[in-house]
């Protein structure tokens, strides 16, 4: 197991729990590199819509990143350069210009930071970055079980 797999699958993991959280429904989690990915967070429609759906998608797009950075202490922006530029898009078809855009993708970055070190989610994360790391691949129905145990152990 490289430290590129253990990034990957926290950086995964991240967008997974985040989405999670959010009441999106996750459909399977993986690192199996593919293409230009080194791993994946498929999500499906349906779950419970947040009711700020662009907001709800940038915290997504950017927890890989944030999770990522949580574990090696920087962003992994090359890692990270598909998200970005999905959140850059989004970002700024709600803003209207590249300052204001910035200050948004700012301020949903220090949102999702602060969602990270909160520790029933990173709990949450390291469960599903650790079973990843086992077995590469995790379907949604897997996700949300350890996210609902993180959730579970944190109420305790």
């Amino acid at each position: 197991m490289s430290e590129q797999d253990t990034l990957t699958a926290y950086h995964e993991a991240g967008h997974a729990v985040i989405a999670l959280m959010l009441g999106r429904s996750v459909h399977e989690v993986s690192i199996l590199p593919g293409g230009k990915r080194l791993g994946y967070c498929e999500m499906r429609k349906g779950g419970r819509q947040p009711k700020d759906a662009l907001e709800a998608d940038l915290l997504i797009l950017l927890a890989g990143m944030a999770a990522e950075a949580k574990v090696s202490g920087q962003y992994g922006l090359g890692g990270a350069s598909q998200d970005l530029q999905m959140a850059e898009k989004l970002a700024l078809s709600r803003a209207g210009n590249a300052r204001q855009a910035q200050r948004l993708l700012e301020r949903a970055l220090d949102k999702v930071e602060h969602l990270m070190r909160d520790a029933t989610t990173w709990s949450a994360v390291a469960l599903i970055a650790e079973e990843l790391l086992k077995s590469r691949f995790l379907s949604g129905r897997a996700a949300r079980h350890f996210h609902e145990q993180a959730m579970a152990r944190g109420k305790k």
